[in-house]
């Protein structure tokens, strides 16, 4: 056993003992959290403007600060963006990670020299943690990879601004500088094909041992390499045995990536955001991941179900229960106040409390990291439906993740009552505008992640057979537009047969 991998089960033996006091004590965590948030933000316009300094508890907390979304924190965060200080955490912000938004274009969320330190320790924890479960530490004297977004940043106002993943580009610690890659000139390359190979290049000849990222990108990545190579990813790298990955669900792809492979590796699934490091996979053979209680984050919960009700009961940690699909909505020393994130949570288990992503509030697909919404969508083809002078009857997305040949895409399955002269046409021009709306659509078109949407014409009837079928024909009930799955694709094509 090297010194680096001896020197790093001693480090996990600490990390995991720090978790386990937390964790175990998830109430206790919070309230601490709490207390120091509220402390600190007193004399921010924010916290003057909602009476911080009355708020002595929860119950005060929730009656004078309502749930918000992005656009209603909007008029508070512009002024940040302006550099005036002391509006919603105090001081200025360190950092901007700039983000695709869904009404308004770019949002700009903080990162404060207080939350910054919970995004990289979240990571590091994450690896210690399963060091300490596994006994498992060999792989820190190889390489790794992280698959991210450019390090290079911008200055808005006095305040750098870039991606999450290039911001945090800057904060990998010295000990693993050495291990870490691609090169920081690789890093940069902003044309993710280019960028790509120039990985493949520096990796191959390498002693890999992580690697990490979203899953569509990485299977990009051990495509690259087993076309050049002839060879599974396993063959190439020996010594592979960990994949770290966050941001869509990993189920979809795990047979694709044990093919490539050549065997199956161990993982540990992430929950990152530009507004928080949430949760990490903390156990091998358990489902969730453990929610991070004491990383400057107050969390309050709402049902699912009950979310656009008004007065929708708002519920702290120790009142949720395991198997119900709430709305997260959080707290944090970036100044996010009583913000709703979009994403819905399921715990799995409680003491500690672990949790799986069930996707987001309002419908969605982002089984390759898209985060595409309705109203992306039906914006695409309202105005292709003008352009081309035809009409549809109805219309569902869903992803294709394993095409028989080429890219993974999207497959638009409409219902024409009259058809455009080229379907083809139709469908370029519905994914161009796609493209205009949504950055990270546009991002896994240009790096070739995925091809341009297809549309498949069905026959007329099939949105109302699968109602049908399902025994929601008539009343209020609608079709989902988007889908991170082929549930209802698979009834329509049956409906074509």
């Amino acid at each position: 056993m090297s010194i680096k991998s001896l020197a790093a089960k001693v480090f996990a033996k600490y990390i995991k003992h720090q978790i386990n006091s937390w964790a175990q004590k998830p109430i206790e965590a919070q309230e601490k959290v709490f207390q120091q948030l509220i402390k600190s933000a007193q004399n921010t316009e924010f916290g003057k403007d909602h009476s911080f300094q009355n708020i002595k508890n929860y119950k005060d907390f929730s009656v004078n600060v309502p749930v918000r979304d992005y656009e209603d924190l909007k008029p508070y965060v512009t002024k940040v963006v302006e550099g005036k200080e002391d509006i919603l955490w105090p001081g200025k912000p360190l950092y901007f990670a700039k983000t695709s938004g869904t009404t308004s274009g770019a949002k700009y969320i903080p990162l404060t020299k207080e939350s910054m330190p919970t995004h990289i320790n979240g990571a590091r924890n994450a690896i210690l943690n399963y060091i300490a479960e596994t006994g498992k530490a060999d792989f820190v004297n190889g390489k790794m990879i992280f698959l991210q977004g450019s390090p290079e940043l911008h200055s808005k106002n006095g305040i750098q601004l870039g991606r999450l993943s290039g911001i945090v580009a800057h904060f990998v610690p010295s000990y693993l500088q050495k291990n870490r890659l691609p090169s920081w000139e690789t890093n940069c390359i902003e044309d993710w094909e280019e960028k790509v190979e120039a990985i493949v290049e520096e990796t191959l000849p390498e002693n890999m041992t992580v690697i990490s990222g979203i899953p569509s990108w990485v299977q990009m990545y051990f495509e690259k390499i087993y076309n050049k190579t002839g060879k599974k990813i396993g063959e190439v790298f020996p010594e592979f045995n960990l994949f770290i990955y966050g941001g869509v669900n990993f189920e979809p792809y795990r047979a694709k990536f044990e093919n490539l492979i050549g065997r199956k590796i161990s993982s540990i699934e992430l929950f990152p955001a530009s507004e928080g490091f949430f949760a990490f996979q903390d156990k091998q053979d358990e489902k969730g991941m453990l929610l991070r209680l004491n990383a400057g984050i107050f969390y309050e919960f709402i049902k699912a179900d009950d979310f656009f009700n008004k007065d929708a009961k708002r519920l702290t940690i120790g009142e949720v229960e395991v198997g119900v699909n709430y709305v997260m909505i959080i707290s944090t020393n970036a100044g996010l106040w009583g913000y709703n994130l979009g994403d819905t949570v399921i715990f799995t288990h409680a003491k500690p409390y672990r949790v799986i992503v069930s996707g987001r509030i309002k419908h969605y697909t982002s089984a390759f990291g898209e985060h595409v919404i309705a109203k992306e969508v039906e914006a695409a083809i309202g105005e292709a439906t003008q352009k081309f002078k035809v009409q549809i009857a109805e219309f569902t997305v869903a992803p294709q993740i394993n095409p028989e040949n080429g890219l993974p895409y999207h497959e638009w399955f409409v219902e024409f009552e009259k058809e455009p002269e080229s379907i083809r046409d139709f469908a370029e021009f519905v994914d161009q505008k796609l493209q205009q709306q949504n950055s990270y659509y546009f991002d896994l078109i240009e790096g070739k992640i995925l091809r341009p949407l297809v549309i498949t014409s069905v026959l007329q009837g099939s949105f109302q057979k699968y109602m049908k079928s399902i025994g929601k024909l008539g009343g209020q009930n609608k079709i989902p537009r988007l889908a991170n799955d082929r549930k209802i694709a698979e009834v329509l094509e049956k409906f074509q047969q």
